[in-house]
């Protein structure tokens, strides 16, 4: 029988400090980092990111350090510890292109509303505000002609797996998110987006689908103020936040939640440890 691979899976929402948090653990047990965030992975990858993920998991095991998975984005995490099976249907970019200028005319509701109608167990489950992954379950759908969610199904991985979940009160996650975009802007954000625009990137282009580029590529096209998009890339974030703890509620018993601060370093190492030598000694 093979050995189960030994995992520690981090997750969190944005700007509470999983990246410095999951780094300092790295280097103290002697790991390496996979990542798990939607906005550093392109459109079409979402179908390949658990095949990835495994093997760079199984990669890592296999030199002797120890995994971690890291990341806010709740549908790759849980295709990977779940081991989802996602359907191989190839992009069709004419279909998406006809359907994201649908999303632009008439709203992402509109879409999500169809979708309902082909296959309603996917839109319990996709968010309407995420048009990426109605358009995605609407393209498998028009291509196949069946839907995404009897296509899919669960396989889940040989992983002993420890999850450590990062979170601090949302007022003060609040207030980091708006010191975080203030930050950006300060950095020279407004000056990024419009290099990009000049240079014929689309702001509606994977690469450009992070928060903030779209609404100051707004601005900059005078469509409304840079006042505006600065409050709207704050409360995006934000409402993204909301939904990465419906992904992860606190009340879920399979992760170990810490309070960002004083002490919440300690007590992931102390969590480690004990579920290493517990693998070790079952």
């Amino acid at each position: 029988m093979m050995a189960r691979l030994r995992l520690i899976v981090i997750v969190g929402p944005t700007a509470v400090g999983k990246t410095a948090f999951a780094v300092g653990l790295a280097r103290r047990f002697d790991g390496e980092i996979v990542g798990a965030d939607s906005r550093q992975i392109y459109r079409s990858m979402e179908a390949q990111y658990k095949e990835m993920a495994g093997a760079a998991i199984a990669d890592i095991a296999a030199r002797g350090r120890l995994p971690f998975l890291v990341g806010g984005t709740g549908l790759y995490l849980k295709a990977v510890l779940e081991g989802w099976t996602i359907p191989r249907v190839a992009p069709d970019p004419r279909l998406r292109a006809r359907l994201e200028a649908e999303a632009q005319a008439h709203g992402g509701a509109h879409l999500h509303a169809r979708l309902q109608q082909v296959d309603s167990l996917a839109a319990q489950k996709i968010d309407p505000h995420n048009t990426r992954r109605v358009i995605r379950a609407l393209e498998v759908y028009e291509t196949t002609g069946q839907p995404i969610s009897a296509r899919q199904g669960k396989n889940p991985p040989a992983y002993d797996t420890l999850q450590l979940g990062l979170t601090m009160p949302r007022s003060q996650l609040y207030r980091r998110i708006d010191q975080r975009v203030d930050a950006m802007m300060e950095s020279g954000l407004v000056d990024e987006v419009r290099a990009l625009l000049a240079h014929g990137y689309d702001d509606r282009l994977p690469a450009m689908s992070g928060f903030g580029y779209q609404q100051i590529a707004k601005a900059l096209r005078g469509e409304i103020t840079l006042t505006d998009a600065v409050t709207q890339f704050k409360t995006e974030t934000r409402r993204f936040v909301r939904r990465q703890y419906a992904w992860f509620p606190l009340d879920n018993s399979d992760i170990l939640w810490l309070d960002a601060g004083d002490g919440a370093f300690e007590r992931a190492c102390a969590a480690i440890e004990a579920f290493l030598a517990a693998v070790h000694n079952p």
